[in-house]
């Protein structure tokens, strides 16, 4: 489902000379299978994610998701394959300020064209925020901001969830909710790479990742 080979990423360094970001990285996540991605910060963990999710272009290496080499369509076309096949869950959640959490859940219907109420209102139900669905999320705490960003996430029915640190801000049965989830993506043949630095995060992955390092 995902398969990165020989995977390396270059920027410029404001001081001149170019910085390795992540370096001859290869890594694979088959249908139905949850894998965590580990390493020190500053590693290229996050940076690896969005080449993973076609938001940046490696400086060289092959990507291929679900059948698909994204950096060989057009941008246009790119954009529609993220909106269809991958949900991104982010630490810091990226909620639309001024949309309800309904509206939230639908937003990635702009991208597809596929605008489904019940569905939005199925998967707000699903996360536990029925009675928050006309709540922005300045009104949300914490936990409720990120399940409605995982709510967000799943509303395409995507093939691949890439998830950057999605329990880092959450108390312990807000984090327990968005991993079981996590899981039950995975466990319906869906793929997961989620980077993280918690070892009772990547303990529920069927195989963990340490960046630069041999697999655990």
């Amino acid at each position: 489902m995902i398969r990165l080979e020989k995977i390396t990423h270059r920027y410029s360094s404001p001081e001149g000379g170019d910085v390795v970001a992540v370096e001859n990285v290869n890594l694979s996540v088959a249908e139905g299978k949850f894998v965590a991605l580990k390493g020190p910060s500053g590693c290229g963990k996050s940076t690896l994610l969005l080449i993973a999710g076609g938001l940046l272009r490696p400086t060289s290496g092959d990507l291929e998701i679900a059948g698909v080499e994204p950096y060989k369509l057009a941008l246009d076309e790119r954009a529609a394959f993220r909106a269809s096949r991958i949900g991104f869950v982010f630490q810091q959640f990226h909620l639309v300020p001024y949309l309800d959490v309904l509206d939230n859940v639908l937003a990635p219907s702009l991208a597809s064209g596929r605008k489904d109420r019940k569905r939005a209102a199925a998967l707000v139900e699903q996360f536990g925020l029925t009675p928050r669905a006309h709540h922005t999320p300045s009104a949300l705490s914490t936990g409720e901001r990120q399940r409605a960003a995982m709510a967000r996430a799943l509303y395409n029915k995507p093939k691949v969830l890439l998830a950057d640190e999605p329990t880092g801000n959450l108390d312990p049965e807000n984090a327990d909710i968005v991993l079981k989830q996590l899981i039950a993506f995975a466990d319906q043949g869906g793929a997961v790479l989620m980077v993280t630095h918690a070892s009772d995060a990547s303990a529920v992955a069927d195989e963990i990742i340490t960046l630069g390092h041999s697999k655990d």
